[in-house]
């Protein structure tokens, strides 16, 4: 009698943590998307002859480029009512740079998406469909009055798909 009341007393302790664990199970969701973005090469600034502008797009620069990879179930099934935009706005100031470098300098920054020639501004998110996106990125910095100072100058631009 002893044995038959402890397996009771068992099985409901094994049904109250199975009920338990019922509660705790982590809620399903549905992903309806993904951006991923993958960088490549950095790009390279170079300055212009008189010294007062630094670009990837100067003679001797070159662009920066990644890989855009956008997937979403709502822009295939919607007809293209919830797709991704990509932008690449300008950094606010450098990465680093030498003393002086900084100061009086404005950064631009535009993108290329899929081997298209146009240049679209970095600022403004521009949308692009489910697949693979090839991009180019390119920034430039003015500095308003005087020249650079020689040395090393690294500007950052974060590419963002939204």
């Amino acid at each position: 009698m002893a044995m038959a009341r402890k397996r009771r007393r068992n099985n409901r302790a094994l049904l109250a943590t199975a009920a338990l664990a019922g509660l705790c199970l982590p809620v399903q969701a549905a992903i309806i998307g993904t951006c991923t973005i993958m960088v490549g090469a950095s790009g390279t600034m170079t300055a212009n002859p008189a010294i007062g502008i630094l670009g990837s797009k100067q003679a001797g620069g070159s662009s920066a480029s990644a890989t855009i990879v956008a997937s979403s179930l709502a822009c295939s099934v919607l007809n293209l009512l919830d797709c991704y935009s990509v932008s690449a706005p300008a950094p606010a100031a450098f990465s680093s740079a030498p003393s002086g470098g900084g100061t009086n300098v404005t950064f631009a920054s535009v993108f290329r998406l899929d081997g298209s020639g146009v240049d679209n501004n970095g600022s403004v998110p521009q949308r692009v469909i489910n697949g693979t996106h090839p991009m180019q990125v390119d920034l430039t910095a003015t500095k308003s009055s005087g020249i650079f100072p020689a040395g090393n100058y690294q500007g950052t631009v974060t590419v963002r798909c939204e």
